[in-house]
């Protein structure tokens, strides 16, 4: 019987194990898209939200959310998922009318929501 057999089996059940270790360490600091996440949005305002688009910070590049029928004024609330990527996004509302209201660099993973108010200024983000 050959005695380094047993330390080969050895030496590569550690490799093996170490390589699984390391692996989704090295993938966890990736500073990468992160997965979709739920958000909501709250319509107090007189108007229906007949389009709502979501894009990174900053960015241009902005993803119809499918609404399914307009978001009717008064207190209605939805819930969508964000779609992956970073957490600071720009919210794009198109109001029934035409009218469109861009909120700019919300922290979609400190945030777990938006109500839209009668004075677009006065919109609140709601904590997580």
């Amino acid at each position: 019987m050959n005695s380094t057999c047993p330390t080969s089996l050895v030496t590569l059940f550690a490799v093996a194990l170490g390589t699984l270790l390391i692996a989704p360490s090295a993938a966890g600091a990736d500073a990468g898209p992160r997965p979709a996440r739920h958000f909501g949005l709250v319509n107090a305002t007189l108007d229906s939200v007949i389009t709502l688009a979501v894009a990174p910070a900053d960015h241009d590049a902005f993803q119809d959310i499918d609404l399914g029928q307009p978001l009717q004024g008064g207190l209605t609330a939805m819930t969508f998922d964000v779609p992956a990527g970073g957490c600071l996004r720009d919210l794009r509302v198109t109001f029934n009318g035409g009218r469109t209201q861009l909120f700019p660099r919300i922290d979609v993973c400190r945030s777990s929501g938006l109500r839209l108010t009668l004075h677009s200024s006065r919109s609140k983000h709601s904590g997580a």
